[in-house]
């Protein structure tokens, strides 16, 4: 691996301060060439409890520090990142596949939450509040929850741990994070700069598991953790729910989506092209809030769908070392078989497959950008995420109709609409039952605003103000000065 700092590569679990091998080991492949990268050690349940009970003995000399010297580390650690924006650019591309230059734009924008909330530190303010008798002052104050635990996903394996350590630390609590099998190399390299940032011991570990259940259970058991914030599926998202349960933990749960993209019919529709492009096939599909249901307003619904399949075509796909590749491998064949299902479903219920040329021939892991047109409500990717780079195309009569079967879903993360007239954009926007909306555009996401969802895709905010509030708990104090 041709790394500025080779030490940036750590196979090694980091708990409390120390970086530890354990007797198993497991290993992480490159989803576009099936190579192995590195062996990692695989933790489990002593492990899980050993960081736990160090977040908790590192908790108290950690929040009592100044909000200017938790600031200032945090701060250093962002520095750090974007001085080796290259190396993690490239450990995260050989570990999850994503094309190189999306993989560096991803560091920076994890980089982005942990320096918003280096900033942030400074800024958990309370209240006083006008009492109710002559003799009381009620005064508010905010406080680090304690111990929290993140599991984080493998779509944004550096991304999602700065989204959930930066307002956790900066409120000063401790975390323990279990990445995702997948992808924990970009964790653990994270994990080393902070350190060299000066994050003292205990504050943060890295767990790197084969079985994530076995950490999982202690996570969600152990009464020294107060919060846990999770970003993955509805399912694990439940399970999690119901295991947290009975120490009353609280919950941070970004889940499934299953993101409209409507286009009406006075929408710029080369603007709307340009945003579903970058919704729908950023990371190869792989997000939670990309396109998964498009929506076009009958009348331009062949001239936009035209305009897609060009657009569609022109992606190169490869392995994402390559240059110019915008497209790169799912992140395994499980990945792909769910799409291929997904497919045959959608065909033999009408609609018209559109593959591009690029990448036809290509084996193992890749998956050709697809459109589907004539989609219906009938087909399973209409209720399902879909997961990768494919587009179906839904024509629609009504503002009232796309209304409707936009929010025909259990999900509610982000969606997105272009139009142009401004009475209607105020009415779609506050009638989709959405966490997130996008008009005229297809990029959402930001460290200045609140990301979350609603319904079966979780609660909670990740980024801006209301990100590090869910890393505190708000104390009331009642003083009676006498008269």
């Amino acid at each position: 691996m041709n790394l500025k700092r080779q030490d940036l590569l750590r196979t090694s679990a980091f708990i409390a301060g120390e970086w530890i091998k354990t007797p198993k080991t497991f290993k992480v492949t490159n989803p576009s060439t099936g190579e192995v990268v590195a062996e990692v050690s695989d933790c489990g349940e002593d492990e899980t409890r050993k960081a736990v009970e160090r977040a908790s003995e590192a908790l108290s000399g950690w929040s009592s520090r100044t909000a200017k010297e938790r600031s200032d580390i945090l701060r250093r650690w962002y520095e750090l990142i974007m001085d080796y924006q290259d190396d993690l650019g490239l450990i995260l591309t050989l570990e999850q596949g994503k094309p190189l230059e999306e993989a560096k734009g991803e560091i920076a924008y994890g980089a982005s939450f942990i320096e918003w909330f280096s900033e942030e530190a400074r800024r958990i303010y309370g209240d006083t509040i006008p009492g109710h008798q002559s003799d009381k002052r009620i005064i508010t104050l905010r406080q680090p929850i304690g111990v929290c635990a993140a599991i984080t996903p493998w779509n944004f394996p550096n991304a999602m741990i700065a989204r959930k350590a930066g307002p956790a630390l900066a409120a000063g609590c401790t975390m323990v994070v279990k990445p995702a099998e997948s992808t924990p190399l970009s964790a653990l390299a994270m994990a080393y700069l902070a350190e060299e940032a000066g994050v003292p011991p205990g504050v943060l570990s890295i767990l790197p598991a084969s079985e994530p259940a076995k950490v999982g259970r202690v996570l969600t058991s152990h009464p020294l953790v107060r919060k846990l914030s999770f970003t993955g599926s509805t399912a694990v998202g439940k399970e999690l729910m119901r295991q947290s349960a009975e120490t009353v933990k609280k919950l941070s749960l970004e889940l499934g989506g299953n993101a409209p993209f409507i286009v009406f019919e006075d929408a710029d529709i080369d603007q709307a092209v340009e945003g579903a492009i970058a919704s729908k096939y950023r990371n190869s599909g792989q997000t939670c809030v990309c396109a998964n249901r498009i929506f076009v307003q009958s009348k331009i619904a062949g001239e936009f769908t035209e305009k897609l399949i060009e657009a569609t075509n022109s992606l190169k796909v490869g392995d994402g070392l390559q240059q110019g590749v915008e497209i790169g491998p799912l992140i395994n064949q499980e990945a792909v078989d769910s799409i291929n299902e997904l497919m045959r479903d959608a065909e033999s219920k009408g609609g018209t497959i559109y593959q591009s040329p690029e990448g036809k021939g290509l084996s193992g892991n890749f998956y050709v950008p697809t459109v589907i047109k004539n989609a219906t409500t009938e087909m399973k990717l209409h209720g399902e995420e879909i997961f990768g780079p494919v587009s179906p195309v839904y024509q629609f009569e009504t503002e009232e109709e796309v209304i409707e079967l936009a929010n025909d879903t259990p999900y509610g993360l982000a969606c997105y609409f272009y139009g142009s007239d401004h009475a209607q954009i105020w009415r779609v926007a506050e009638g989709l039952e959405y966490g997130i909306v996008g008009v005229n555009t297809g990029l959402i996401s930001t460290p200045v605003a609140p990301f979350g969802g609603v319904k079966e895709s979780g609660f909670g905010r990740e980024g801006s103000r209301y990100g590090i509030e869910e890393y505190t708990e708000l104390k009331y104090i009642c003083w009676d000065i006498g008269e």
